[in-house]
């Protein structure tokens, strides 16, 4: 698209190539750096992070808001040429949205230094990689129109998950954190609002390119697919009360679990005593 020639990053592909390249590579080189040593706490430095990130997707929400509204979009299909600033509005916001990708590989970055290798799951790093590589292909060739709208969900998902991130590495802050499972959950209502906003153009077209809305709904889908799993892992898999009972006390003070852990399991050997 002309209308983004010269734009940092986009002219030529080699940079995201290469980015994306190193984040993978200092995530195994990273793993192998910190086996031997002991974890980072980094708490200033991911109140400092969550709260930047937490406002730039703040910006984009509202700022996609305004420009999609002055540009009079269509909900059901908006093509590439026709809100005439307004597309360009939503086409430098929507930079920024693609240019996010490569700051948020310092989630993982973060995970590797602070040891906590069950984070970085293959659903973590396959959505951050591709992310980076999709928006730069996105930004060159449909940099506005039906684009708009996952973004649009997407930084409103970011401003909870981010706000979320910043205060549970507060400790006085954990006990209100109930929420992650809810986060999860409206995470998936925005992969599926996403694929139905983009099969609506291919259903009553506007002359959105067609391969494009193929493409992001079908990316959609395998996002919809590991994020179901990932939910199922997390939430639906309680440890049973045979494994709280043959846990023994000694082992889980040393490993320093959650005092509600203790109270869980001390319950359940009390009331088997008092019968």
């Amino acid at each position: 698209d002309a209308r983004v020639r010269g734009w940092f990053l986009l002219d030529s592909y080699l940079p995201t190539f290469f980015l994306t390249g190193a984040y993978l590579l200092c995530i195994w080189l990273g793993k192998k750096f910190m086996k031997n040593r002991p974890p980072f706490s980094l708490r200033a430095h991911l109140i400092v992070y969550n709260l930047g990130i937490t406002l730039l997707s703040f910006y984009m929400l509202i700022e996609l808001i305004l420009a999609t509204w002055e540009g009079g979009y269509n909900l059901q299909c908006q093509n590439l040429h026709s809100a005439g600033e307004a597309d360009i509005r939503v086409a430098k916001v929507l930079w920024w949205y693609y240019f996010s990708k490569v700051i948020e590989f310092m989630d993982t970055i973060f995970f590797v230094l602070r040891k906590k290798s069950s984070q970085i799951t293959f659903l973590h790093v396959y959505h951050h990689a591709t992310m980076f590589n999709i928006w730069w292909c996105v930004l060159n060739w449909i940099p506005c129109g039906q684009s708009f709208f996952g973004p649009t969900l997407n930084s409103f998902i970011h401003v909870l998950m981010y706000s979320y991130y910043g205060l549970s590495v507060i400790p006085s802050m954990r006990k209100y954190l109930w929420w992650k499972k809810y986060l999860t959950q409206a995470q998936l209502i925005q992969f599926l609002l996403t694929i139905v906003h983009t099969l609506s153009a291919a259903v009553k077209p506007c002359g959105f390119p067609f391969g494009c809305l193929m493409f992001q709904s079908s990316y959609m889908a395998t996002l919809v697919i590991l994020f179901i799993n990932f939910y199922i892992k997390t939430y639906r898999k309680a440890p049973s009360r045979t494994a709280i009972k043959e846990m023994p006390v000694t082992t889980e003070i040393k490993n320093g679990f959650h005092k509600d852990y203790f109270a869980a399991a001390n319950g359940f050997q009390n009331n088997k005593k008092a019968q």
